[in-house]
């Protein structure tokens, strides 16, 4: 395992951030909708490893399912990183989109393994078909 620190922001830089991650452990992809419609790619971390570096006013909050939410920069409406307590999958966390990482190697992103989970059905333990992966 070897966890490094990250920095990320959304487009504009309005929002910014820093996450301590082990790249080499991947992130995750899911089929429910919102995931889908934004082609989520992010990776979770325990609160403390993640650091916010700008003012939440920059942000408003997206909090539709009553378990995450889903912060997204006011200005360019970039959603960097989200938050939530899932008792079940560990308890709390802040899921980081690994796109929105402004200092990765590409090399280490591509190499990155991929987890996929089926949100859609609720059925989040098990993989979603090979061809909807390929819209993730």
């Amino acid at each position: 395992m070897t966890t490094q620190t990250y920095t990320g922001s959304c487009h504009c830089g309005d929002v910014k951030f820093e996450v301590d991650l082990d790249l080499a452990e991947g992130g995750g992809k899911c089929n429910c909708s919102i995931c889908r419609k934004t082609r989520n790619w992010s990776a979770s971390v325990k609160p403390d490893a993640f650091r916010l570096l700008s003012d939440t006013a920059a942000t408003t909050d997206y909090f539709r399912n009553g378990v995450v939410h889903w912060p997204f920069c006011k200005t360019c409406g970039v959603r960097p990183y989200g938050y939530g307590d899932i008792p079940e999958a560990g308890g709390p966390f802040v899921s980081v989109q690994l796109a929105c990482l402004d200092d990765v190697d590409s090399q280490a992103l591509a190499e990155a393994p991929v987890r996929y989970a089926n949100g859609r059905d609720n059925d989040w333990w098990h993989e979603p078909s090979d061809a909807e992966k390929a819209f993730l």
